[in-house]
């Protein structure tokens, strides 16, 4: 019995890690980026860094040319916030670099694009299943709604107290099935905070290493404050509910468990948009 949960517990932490690559790689470099002659900017080092590893995943077939488009499309979502969010003094990229656009480095969109990474190559090594996930395209309108508000919440309201209570509604029932040994679920809701609290880990450990600074951090490192983990738990949403959405517009009933497809011949499979 504690064989086979070791063998599982070792099965499930390998293929985490491998799917962590690019952000494993993204921590790595800038560990390294401190040692960098002044002659040569941090941030363009990390943009260099980030565009080969990229196209070492390409060619070593870690990622699909399918996967690299999703994850050219966070890297764009991501630099449109980090403009935004800069200007609006939300945080800020403090050095120099030549590649750097209205006061953000361009390889600040390669740490949203790594989260892509993580969740495309965790949906394959994992053979992710999903059940009653919310159906006619409320999980577009919750991410679509979800983003904006980042960037609305400047200029009104911050509605991500009733966008959270949306999501809870439309996911409650939702489960991810995922395979290690065997195949078991996890319901999304809770995968959802996890993955942002993750992330918030993360991101401690990013401004510590300088990726960026938040206006308390610089005069001294100080711990990112604990309400950015719901910032982090809606960003990670945004991308686990992307990712979803366009694989099962891709593979459509693949994508569903058997609880999902009609157990009589002849029954309806329920759409899923």
């Amino acid at each position: 019995m504690i064989s086979k949960f070791l063998k599982e517990f070792w099965i499930f932490g390998w293929r985490n890690a491998l799917s962590c690559l690019f952000p494993a790689f993204i921590f790595l470099c800038l560990g390294l980026s401190h040692l960098m002659p002044a002659a040569f900017p941090r941030y363009d080092f990390m943009l260099l860094m980030c565009l080969l590893m990229q196209v070492i995943m390409v060619m070593t077939g870690l990622e699909s040319k399918d996967e690299v488009l999703v994850i050219c499309v966070f890297h764009l979502l991501g630099l449109m916030m980090e403009l935004y969010k800069v200007k609006m003094g939300s945080w800020s990229y403090p050095e120099f670099a030549y590649t750097k656009i209205a006061g953000v480095p361009l390889y600040s969109g390669f740490m949203y694009a790594s989260v892509a990474s993580f969740m495309c190559q965790a949906w394959r090594r994992f053979d992710l299943k999903m059940e009653r996930w919310p159906r006619h395209g409320i999980g577009w309108v919750l991410a679509a709604a979800i983003y904006i508000n980042f960037f609305t919440l400047h200029l009104f309201y911050d509605f991500r107290w009733l966008l959270s209570l949306l999501i809870l509604l439309a996911f409650l029932p939702s489960k991810v099935y995922f395979t290690t040994t065997r195949s078991r679920f996890f319901p999304v809701v809770l995968s959802f905070v996890l993955i942002g609290l993750f992330i918030w880990f993360a991101e401690n450990a990013a401004t510590f290493l300088g990726a960026w600074k938040y206006a308390y951090q610089h005069k001294s490192w100080q711990m990112v404050k604990l309400h950015k983990i719901s910032s982090w738990t809606l960003m990670a949403i945004v991308s686990y509910i992307i990712v979803a959405q366009l694989k099962l517009a891709k593979y459509g009933k693949q994508v569903l468990t058997t609880s999902d497809k009609p157990e009589k011949p002849g029954a309806e499979v329920p759409v899923i948009n």
